[in-house]
């Protein structure tokens, strides 16, 4: 077993996330075609909502990874694509799209947490289930599958403040948030917050629309000019995509601080490398990914979930109590790319250690 799986906490879900990978779904909107879906000989139609496109994971891996998963289980299953393009309103008519279609299930990233409550409603009236993917949409939803995010903040936090080090006690920090329609953000956000109050000085905090690398990037540089560049002596972002935008603002700057980010995004990984970034915070992709698909496959079967894929319940922001299934995240660092999302597949050496970064990762024992 790789050893990112080895991280994840809820051991029980091994079994169930074992099972192989089969080919990758169409690249079309909607795609395959329905059909029988193994012994029970039922059909699966399965609506698969993703946010956006901006955060490179979504198109590279967790869309191919869940539609694989599905279709390793019902091979004929019938799954209609949908990207929201960050867009709200753009999901809630795709939801409609795809309850006209009969998709039986849906696996939703949310856009917008609190927007697409209405969306949910309507697919419960309908009869339809509702994964939560990511991100816990509010409304009657059947199934929640992620990341601990309260986590991620917290680990986050730490290494900024073990990277800041006894410089803390002579400067400020800048906060560069998610965006406060996702509720993943809020949790980072105070994760982040219980590992940093008390310890580092926060100069700026911003919470960044849409998680915009452009907007990260303006705020970074506002910020910096705001406390001046002497008195900065670190930089929290709360994810890789956005922390691009500010690594990008340190140096205009001719600042040299620690930056934190999260997705392990290969850019990151190479900032990382070059000294440009700290730390990220790796996710493992596939047992996500296969736990949604999972949960799918068995609700449009009319089966109940296994106990191995809800563990625990959260509770969403409209107070409804979902079964759900969290998954441990990483503390990536300079330290261990190579047992991580290099060991996982996740990347290999070479798409890594590009011509810029190839000094990089031989002194960190990549090549």
């Amino acid at each position: 077993m790789h050893t990112g799986l080895r991280r994840i906490a809820v051991a029980a879900t091994a079994a169930s996330l074992a099972a192989g990978l089969a080919a990758c779904g169409s690249a079309k909107q909607s795609s395959g075609s329905s059909g029988s879906s193994g012994s029970a000989n039922q059909a699966v139609k399965i609506g698969l909502l993703l946010p956006e496109s901006k955060t490179t994971r979504y198109e590279q891996f967790d869309r191919p990874l869940i539609e694989a998963k599905i279709k390793s289980l019902a091979p004929n299953a019938q799954i209609d694509y949908y990207n929201a393009n960050q867009d709200a309103t753009q999901q809630q008519t795709q939801v409609d799209t795809a309850l006209t279609k009969g998709d039986q299930v849906l696996i939703l990233d949310a856009v917008d947490s609190k927007a697409i409550q209405s969306s949910v409603q309507k697919a419960h009236d309908a009869g339809v289930k509702v994964i939560a993917y990511d991100r816990l949409a509010q409304g009657p939803v059947d199934a929640y599958v992620s990341f601990d995010n309260h986590k991620v903040g917290e680990l986050q936090g730490e290494a900024l403040v073990k990277a800041v080090g006894d410089k803390a006690s002579s400067g400020q920090i800048i906060m560069i948030n998610g965006s406060p329609t996702d509720p993943n953000a809020a949790d980072f956000k105070a994760g982040a917050h219980s590992a940093i109050d008390g310890k580092l000085k926060i100069g700026k905090e911003y919470d960044t629309p849409q998680w915009d690398p452009n907007t990260a990037n303006q705020e970074a540089a506002a910020a910096i000019t705001a406390i001046g560049a002497p008195n900065v002596v670190g930089v929290y972002s709360a994810n890789d995509g956005m922390a691009a935008g500010i690594a990008t603002a340190l140096k205009a700057a001719n600042l040299s601080v620690p930056l934190t980010g999260q997705d392990a995004q290969l850019d990151a990984v190479q900032r990382i490398l070059a000294g440009t970034q700290t730390m990220s915070i790796y996710k493992p992709y596939k047992p996500e990914a296969d736990a949604a698909g999972e949960m799918a496959v068995q609700l449009a079967q009319g089966q109940s979930l296994g106990a191995s894929l809800k563990p625990t319940t959260s509770t969403n922001g409209s107070g409804t109590k979902v079964d759900s299934l969290l998954i441990a995240p990483t503390v990536l660092t300079k330290d261990n790319i190579k047992s991580t999302v290099i060991a996982d597949g996740l990347y290999t050496a070479q798409q890594i250690c590009t011509p810029d970064y190839a000094a990089a990762c031989q002194a960190a024992g990549i090549q």
